[in-house]
């Protein structure tokens, strides 16, 4: 099970003007905790509440589904093609990145079991497009389009282009290499859809895109590359359980929203640093981003800024501003209990200044990093949380994320703020639109084409 480390976020460590009295607030939050947590498994079941990412370890329907289209194409494609951006991807890259081996596209086939290459087409860059488009033999390859919508512009756009690509190579059973997620009922994708013929999976009412990761938008990719989601699965339901309970002293999630709560309202922590010590884990800051500033990011002022970092490599890059820059910042490490490997430093160059690292492993050496960073930053009275996963596996990664998308629901709670819509995402898609003559939009095109004209 996931452990949550507070300590070095108390005022006895890093003192009262930065720091919190962890037992003190604790207790005066616990009935205000219980109640948010209550009301979140009551309202969970109630259409229009966008709380149904919370039942998704018990859509065994889907799960059923998923695992018989996968099984069904296994052998017939050489690489997966993902279009989709936001929350039909960030999940998606945090969890293959994390749980296939590293660099599993520069695999062989026979290294990787037959199994195919994955690639995420999650942005509208043209040169990127084509340069993977160019290397892609796309007969060979199953292209995943997800959009709850299906009016995504930079989806759709992709889909477009790759749609019109298949069929001119493969004629009418270009169809048979495309699989679309997508509304259950409506929508142009799903339109397009049962006009054309596509396998269709479906993205849940009531689950926005950046808690969609454990829905059919992740777990089909997933299981098309081989992953366990079953083990996946059990990890959920397990961590849910876990979570059900109201006592804030067991519950880290409600923990760390309280924390990160706390220190933002009345310490001006108003930015909240992702950093796991795991190259594996690195997508899982960009999918944090994406979750805590979507979710938290209103009214003007509400919600600390997310931002990403890796270690040990961000201690050459950001830790001199965390460490002597504003004290405005909670930094979240997400430390590693047992890599897969041990990696051994030969003992050579003992005559020099790096001989003492000989004979011990890169292993104690990035649990050193993220010690040593942790004291420096302690010392440096900057407030520090620690969440440390037993294994990268499927249950681990699951729990993981699976904590992070309660503890950002509390976190809203706490801010008495909507956590799942995103109005401020909306106007900038209605721009797009109306720029790029979609039909209803001519009037805010003459608005916005006026405002550019003022610049």
């Amino acid at each position: 099970m996931i452990k949550l480390c507070c300590n070095y976020v108390d005022e006895a460590v890093i003192g009262a003007e930065n720091g919190l009295n962890i037992k003190h607030e604790f207790e005066n939050y616990k009935d205000t905790i219980a109640n948010i947590i209550s009301d979140l498994n009551k309202r969970k079941d109630k259409p229009g509440q966008w709380l149904q990412w919370m039942n998704l370890g018990y859509s065994e329907e889907t799960v059923w589904y998923v695992k018989e289209y996968a099984s069904m194409v296994q052998g017939r494609f050489e690489n997966i093609l993902v279009l989709g951006i936001g929350g039909s991807a960030l999940g998606g890259l945090a969890v293959t990145e994390a749980l296939l081996k590293p660099y599993w596209n520069l695999l062989s086939e026979e290294q990787r079991k037959g199994l195919p290459r994955i690639f995420f087409l999650d942005n509208i860059d043209p040169d990127s497009m084509t340069g993977l488009l160019n290397m892609l033999d796309l007969s060979k390859t199953l292209v995943n389009v997800i959009t709850k919508s299906g009016s995504t512009a930079e989806t759709m756009s992709q889909f477009m282009i790759v749609k019109n690509m298949l069929e001119q190579e493969l004629g009418s059973n270009y169809r048979y290499n495309i699989v679309a997620t997508t509304d259950k009922r409506t929508g142009v994708l799903r339109q397009i859809a049962e006009q054309e013929g596509y396998k269709t999976f479906v993205v849940p009412d009531d689950v926005g895109g950046r808690f969609s990761v454990f829905s059919a938008v992740g777990l089909l990719p997933f299981a098309l590359v081989g992953l366990d989601i079953d083990e996946m699965i059990n990890g959920i339901k397990d961590m849910d359980l876990a979570l059900k309970n109201t006592d804030i002293n067991e519950n880290i999630a409600a923990q760390n929203a309280l924390i990160h709560y706390l220190l933002d309202t009345k310490k001006g922590k108003n930015m909240c640093v992702m950093m796991p010590y795991s190259s594996r884990l690195k997508y899982v800051s960009d999918w944090f981003v994406q979750l805590w500033a979507e979710s938290l990011g209103k009214n003007d002022y509400v919600g600390p800024t997310p931002i990403k970092a890796l270690g040990a490599t961000d201690q050459h890059s950001q830790i001199q501003l965390y460490n002597e820059g504003p004290n405005n910042k909670i930094i979240n490490f997400i430390r590693v209990g047992e890599f897969d490997n041990t990696l051994e430093i030969p003992q050579i160059f003992e005559y020099t200044g790096i001989g003492y690292l000989g004979g011990k492993s890169v292993n104690r050496l990035i649990n050193a990093e993220a010690d040593s960073t942790r004291v420096a930053l302690t010392d440096c009275k900057r407030p520090v949380v620690t969440i440390t996963i037993d294994k990268v596996n499927g249950y681990s990664l699951a729990q993981l994320l699976y904590m992070l998308e309660i503890q950002t629901a509390i976190t809203g709670a706490l801010y008495n703020i909507d956590t799942f819509n995103q109005p401020g995402v909306e106007q900038a898609k209605n721009y797009t639109y109306a720029l790029m003559g979609r039909a209803g939009y001519e009037e805010s095109a003459q608005e916005l084409q006026a405002k550019m004209a003022m610049v």
